[in-house]
């Protein structure tokens, strides 16, 4: 994987991607790269990220272990990569997880606490450690991946979407909280990522009626684009 280069005076985009070795992170990168970013890549595993990223780990990009759902973990991280970005412009926030359940009087306390780490108090981490960065410069774009069915409750779906919905609530009261200092705060919310970890989850679904990793990463990048400088707030929804 190589960055291109580009042939603008325009000094490249300053990245930060979480989750990175994840299948919607490696096309979020991929798509920040073509555009000529340079990226920092935070992952729980370093070793997963060499091995996913070859060659990005110089002067140009960082790999970043870090754990998410620690604020410590995450302030440390940030600490680096503003020691050598110095500013950041745009956070994804791809980490993440997914797991079905019981039903609701069988849900077990473990189960809750996991999805409400992975997909809300996670995103307070990223938040507390990068938000202050951008509110100092006065600009900056915050995007998280929450999920389309966050609006409403399914069977064996509880903690997931509790959590998913928590997220979606976090996001709009940042961008609130965010917008006057010129910072935006949005989500795409996806209907199901035709990943591979999907594809073998769900064997007898039609991936044809899931959203690409390719797609989902275009959208990021329109999120932390100037077109997207009215948007505070919303979750994009992707795939029907």
């Amino acid at each position: 994987m190589t960055s291109s280069v580009s042939s603008s005076s325009t000094p490249p985009a300053h990245v930060v991607i979480t989750g990175a070795a994840g299948a919607l992170g490696r096309a979020t990168v991929q798509r920040f790269l073509d555009e000529g970013a340079r990226i920092a890549l935070i992952g729980r595993n370093e070793q997963q990220l060499v091995d996913a990223f070859p060659g990005l780990n110089n002067s140009q990009h960082l790999l970043v272990a870090a754990d998410v759902t620690s604020d410590a973990s995450m302030k440390a991280a940030a600490a680096r990569i503003a020691q050598v970005f110095q500013h950041v412009d745009t956070v994804v926030h791809t980490a993440g997880g997914f797991e079905m359940g019981p039903t609701v009087h069988a849900l077990d306390r473990a189960s809750w606490d996991r999805m409400m780490d992975l997909n809300a108090w996670s995103f307070v981490a990223v938040a507390q450690a990068f938000a202050p960065l951008m509110i100092a410069r006065g600009q900056g774009s915050v995007i998280a991946v929450s999920a389309k069915v966050a609006g409403r409750g399914l069977a064996a779906m509880s903690a997931y979407i509790a959590s998913k919905s928590a997220l979606q609530r976090l996001v709009e009261a940042m961008a609130a909280e965010l917008a006057p200092h010129g910072v935006r705060v949005n989500s795409i919310a996806p209907s199901v990522l035709d990943t591979p970890a999907n594809r073998q989850a769900m064997p007898d679904a039609n991936p044809s009626d899931w959203v690409s990793t390719a797609v989902a990463a275009q959208t990021i990048a329109f999120l932390a684009s100037p077109a997207a400088q009215a948007l505070h707030g919303q979750h994009l929804a992707l795939g029907a």
